[in-house]
């Protein structure tokens, strides 16, 4: 098996960085499709499962991933324009406190309540958007609840907003 998953892994980095023209046009065409999709996307497995199985993916019932595409660069905030001009309008050179990927794992949260978040991984970008892969535990299906490796997920309500996700554990001001 870890023959097969070192392959998997080196074909997907392969087509990433462009070395095979094959894979770099399935690369590309994919983007294309991703980016005409809605933000936050349901699949129905991970583009990458080496990574995703790495990362705590396991393909049974309970499991869910989804795709969300997040724009690049720095947040923009809208240039006040009733009447004066603030010396100080803040809004160009804004940066979040947090990862383009906390973001997309908040966002994923937001679309499913129900579901908790585990990880998540980049699976691609273009010159605006980049793209995660977010993977999702209903805590609330009994093979959750009986899978000894996975079940402490049950007690762990809204994980990610409480900066309990790698993603989030990485940001500025949370290290120690």
């Amino acid at each position: 098996m870890a023959a097969a998953s070192k392959y998997i892994m080196q074909s997907f980095q392969k087509s990433v960085s462009g070395k095979d023209k094959v894979l770099r046009d399935a690369y590309k065409s994919r983007l294309i499709t991703w980016r005409k999709e809605h933000v936050v996307e349901r699949i129905d497995g991970p583009t990458n499962p080496v990574r995703a199985r790495s990362l705590g993916y396991k393909a049974k019932k309970g499991f869910a991933v989804a795709r969300v595409r997040i724009r690049k660069g720095r947040s923009m905030k809208t240039r006040p324009n009733k009447g004066r001009r603030p010396t100080t309008m803040g809004v160009k050179k804004l940066k979040l406190n947090k990862s383009t990927q906390q973001t997309a794992e908040e966002k994923v949260s937001r679309k499913f309540p129900n579901l908790e978040i585990l990880n998540s991984y980049i699976v691609g970008e273009d010159g605006v958007s980049k793209f995660f892969e977010v993977i999702m535990i209903d805590p609330t299906r009994p093979e959750i609840m009986n899978d000894k490796d996975i079940s402490w997920i049950i007690t762990e309500t809204r994980r990610v907003f409480r900066g309990k996700t790698s993603a989030s554990k990485k940001t500025p001001g949370r290290q120690k």
